[in-house]
Formats: structure tokens, C-alpha cells, sequence
């Protein structure tokens, strides 16, 4: 069972985003919140597996709240998705550069949304790679430096910052997903980032993948 903590301003947002995962056999929403301040508290209360995270809010917003929460839980905190009305809402970038694993509209469809819950709880990260370039470019390229990759590492870099999953991955690279596994974590370790979400936004910042 894969335990939701729904955090959004709006009573009515949070009571159909409730609706529509608790009615899956294997999701359930934990807890409820109406604002970034109450996240920590509530993720200590309810241990869950997923946020679901508005990113406007207006006492503490979803990219404070997010921070807040990583550092508040090191130890495997939950995965956060982002929920946001505009996909190019500069907001949606900051959060996933803090450590958001993705971002979901708020029009959606139901089977959308629950598959995405479905994808961050198992670990991976939920990208949608032309929305984050387009974000990317906004700020530049090549100021930030990226360390050194071996080929096949970089070659893995291009594949996630293009969406591609670890499976996807391995069929392009004639290998095995174990191996693809080995260098994206080799890759993450290099660059200092959580997950794939934010292992793409380093590419594009860096320079390294071509907008």
C-alpha cells in the first residue's frame, strides 16, 4: 500500500485528489494539509511514501516546503511530487531543483495521476524533458561545471535527459538494466543529485545536453 500525503490550499482540490486515491486498491491518503508549514510535522505523524505538494501557496509554498522537508527527513524521506496548474511555472522548476522527483498537472486525468503516485513511490523519478529544457534554458547554460564522466556515463546522462527509462536505456545501449543502473547511480553520486529529475536539470545547466 502506498501511503499520500495530499498538501494543498483548497479544501476541494484536496477532497477530490482523496477521492480519486483512495479509490485505488493500492494508494491510500494518510493525512491532509492546506499549507507548506504543516508538511514536517505531518510527515513525521504519517510516514508516508508520496507528497503530493501544491506549489503555490500562500503562507508557506511548495518549494520552501519541500526544502523544509528534506532536510528535516535525511534519512528516506518521502518523494515529492509537485502539483501545479502551468507545466513552464518557474515555481515547478525551483521545487524539482530542491529535490522535488516531479511534477504533475492539476488537469490531469485520474489514471494520470495515480500512475505518476505509482512511478515516484517505486523510485523513479516522474520527467518531462522538454518542459524542464524549456525551464533550463531560462537560466543559462554552461555556468556551472560538470565533472568529470566517463563515456558510457555521459552516454547515460543524454538517454535520462531525454526520458528515457532505465529499460529504454538499456535497449539503446545493447546492455543490461543492472548495468544501467550501476553507472546512473555512479552518474548521481558525480554530480551530487538526489535523482534523475535533478541529474537533467544539471546536464541542461551545465551545458552538457543541447537545448
Amino acid at each position: 500500500m502506498v501511503k499520500v500525503l495530499v498538501v494543498d490550499d483548497e479544501a476541494l482540490i484536496r477532497a477530490g485528489l482523496r477521492a480519486v486515491i483512495d479509490a485505488e486498491p493500492d494508494l491510500t491518503v494518510v493525512g491532509e494539509a492546506a499549507d507548506g508549514g504543516e508538511v514536517v510535522p505531518l510527515v513525521r505523524e504519517t510516514a508516508p511514501d508520496v507528497v503530493l505538494m501544491d506549489v503555490r501557496m500562500p503562507r508557506m509554498d511548495g518549494i520552501a516546503a519541500t526544502r523544509e522537508l528534506l532536510a528535516a527527513v535525511p534519512e528516506a524521506p518521502p518523494k515529492v511530487l509537485v502539483v501545479t496548474t502551468f507545466e513552464n511555472d518557474e515555481y515547478v522548476y525551483e521545487a524539482l531543483r530542491v529535490g522535488a522527483s516531479g511534477f504533475l498537472l492539476k488537469r490531469a486525468r485520474a489514471e494520470q495521476m495515480v500512475q505518476a503516485i505509482r512511478v515516484v513511490a517505486a523510485g523513479d523519478s516522474l520527467l518531462f524533458p522538454t518542459a524542464i529544457r524549456d525551464l533550463a534554458t531560462r537560466h543559462g547554460g554552461g555556468g556551472r561545471a560538470l565533472p568529470r564522466l566517463t563515456e558510457r556515463e555521459a552516454g547515460v546522462l543524454r538517454l535520462v535527459a531525454k526520458g528515457l527509462t532505465n529499460a529504454e536505456i538499456a535497449d539503446e545501449l545493447g546492455v543490461g538494466t543492472e548495468t544501467v543502473k550501476t553507472h546512473l547511480g555512479n552518474v548521481l553520486s558525480k554530480l551530487g543529485a538526489r535523482d534523475r529529475t535533478q541529474a537533467v536539470i544539471i546536464a541542461y545547466e551545465s551545458g552538457f545536453v543541447d537545448r
